[in-house]
């Protein structure tokens, strides 16, 4: 299996994403909730040295390409998005997510992140303690 941070790395593909059903009921019955126009964001410490991640793109999304094409520009976005470890997280994408270009998702994906307190910087779009 190839790592992600070399030979010597701890992080191993695959272990940045949620994969099993128990994982996502966990993070959706226990995890607190930020919503926005195209995403929902629900996040649930789990006391790891890394997050975790977890997609969902429902059909009232659109079809098979478009909620991969919305699955893959989360991914991507999420990748180079700097966050706090030890979060299991699930991006939920809403309708208008279908339309939505690399730029808006990701900043949607910013702002929801950092109004959760698990976005690492600073985030231009608003100031701490808003809503």
């Amino acid at each position: 299996m190839m790592t992600l941070n070399g030979p010597g790395g701890v992080a191993v593909r695959g272990e940045q994403y949620l994969t099993k059903k128990k994982q996502f009921e966990l993070v959706y019955d226990e995890g607190k909730t930020w919503a926005g126009k195209e995403l929902v964001v629900k996040a649930l410490p789990n006391g790891l040295d890394s997050s975790r991640y977890g997609f969902t793109v429902s059909r009232r999304v659109g079809k098979a390409v478009v909620r991969n094409r919305v699955k893959r520009l989360l991914r991507e976005i999420v990748r180079q998005t700097p966050l706090q470890p030890g979060w299991d997280i699930i991006f939920v994408a809403r309708n208008p997510a279908a339309a939505a270009d690399y730029n808006n998702l990701g900043k949607s994906v910013r702002k929801l992140l950092f109004r959760a307190g698990i976005f690492v910087g600073e985030y231009e779009g608003i100031s701490p303690g808003t809503n």
